[in-house]
């Protein structure tokens, strides 16, 4: 779906897509997890998810509004390597998944993650500092080697700038 048809930087774009933004529908995302309990407790205890429905295989939860599920899948015998791209000198695992965030959120979510002791594949920072898309971002993955990022806009208008 494409907002704007002109630049990206334009004020009457940025405008449209906050509106937008207030508007869009929570996603749905399920994820393999190799030991359900231990994924529960992570994302109950570190993210601070709520748990919803819950069966012998899977369990849903509320990820800052978004339906997100862990289903039970058995350790493959065979280990793959995690394949990632390299963006701003970081080695990005791919594939991953997260929330965009507002400011203060994203920095309360780091920092409960320094303190559950969470080892980050890359570090909190802040990338385009000062300029278009300054964003804060972190990567790490849940017990189960599934990657996640979260990140946060200065300016949510700038979310698709290019």
């Amino acid at each position: 779906m494409y907002l704007c048809t002109t630049n990206s930087n334009d004020y009457n774009c940025n405008a449209k897509m906050i509106r937008f933004m207030h508007k869009i529908m929570p996603f749905h995302v399920a994820v393999p997890v190799y030991d359900l309990e231990e994924a529960r407790t992570f994302y109950r205890e570190v993210l601070g998810c709520t748990e919803g429905r819950t069966d012998n295989l899977w369990t849903d939860f509320n990820l800052y509004g978004h339906q997100f599920v862990i289903h039970y899948k058995p350790r493959s015998e065979s280990t793959t390597e995690q394949h990632t791209n390299p963006v701003d000198g970081h080695d990005v695992p791919v594939p991953h998944f997260g929330v965009v965030l507002e400011w203060a959120e994203w920095e309360k979510l780091a920092e409960r993650l320094k303190k559950h002791g969470v080892k980050f594949i890359i570090e909190p920072y802040i990338r385009f500092k000062g300029l278009p898309g300054e964003q804060a971002t972190l990567f790490f993955q849940d017990p189960s080697g599934n990657a996640l990022e979260f990140k946060a806009f200065k300016d949510i208008g700038q979310l698709f700038a290019k």
